[in-house]
């Protein structure tokens, strides 16, 4: 199941011949499966056409999407992981589409599970959770290294107990699966 709002475009427009200016543009995409390995998720398939269609790669507004900006910016910064939640887990195909079509090299890519809310929202502004209280830095930061199924850290100073966290860091202790489970704020 597809975590994002993402809709298959219809195609109204696809072979209108329209003029660039004021309209969205989208790439076309073919009846290709595109398969990766998350390194957290497992292996990961879509057929572009059928699952996800044509996609805006610059608004009607000017404006460049998401899809076109990471990917660039991944391979202008040189990336060769990436690192992101799980409700990015299906734009992932798109970037990889984008990359194999601009020839940049294959990433690595690895989704974390997200924390949710009791009503089943993964916890960011946009679903108004609650601003996290920075006087509660350190347990925060415990929490979460323990919610990531890391071993616990000794209570200090978030700089030492993350350093503490990195050199015992262990990707095969991350939950697998889309969401953390009892994380609720």
């Amino acid at each position: 199941k597809m975590l994002g709002s993402n809709h298959i475009y219809a195609g109204t427009c696809r072979n209108q011949h329209l003029h660039f200016e004021q309209q969205a543009i989208r790439l076309k995409v073919s009846n290709q499966m595109i398969c990766f390995e998350d390194r957290l998720q497992a292996q990961q398939c879509s057929n572009l056409q059928n699952d996800l269609g044509d996609f805006v790669l610059k608004r009607r507004d000017d404006i460049i999407s998401y899809q076109l900006a990471v990917v660039v910016d991944d391979y202008l910064q040189k990336i060769t992981h990436v690192v992101r939640g799980a409700d990015l887990l299906d734009n992932t195909v798109r970037q990889i589409w984008l990359g194999l079509l601009l020839d940049y090299p294959k990433l690595t890519y690895m989704h974390l599970p997200l924390a949710m809310n009791a009503q089943g929202q993964k916890l960011s502004k946009q679903n108004l959770a609650q601003a996290l209280d920075i006087n509660k830095a350190s347990e925060l930061l415990s929490a979460a290294i323990l919610a990531l199924g890391q071993p616990m850290v000794e209570l200090d100073q978030p700089r030492i107990m993350l350093q503490q966290a990195i050199q015992q860091w262990d990707v095969e202790r991350i939950p697998k699966g889309i969401y953390l489970n009892d994380i609720y704020q």
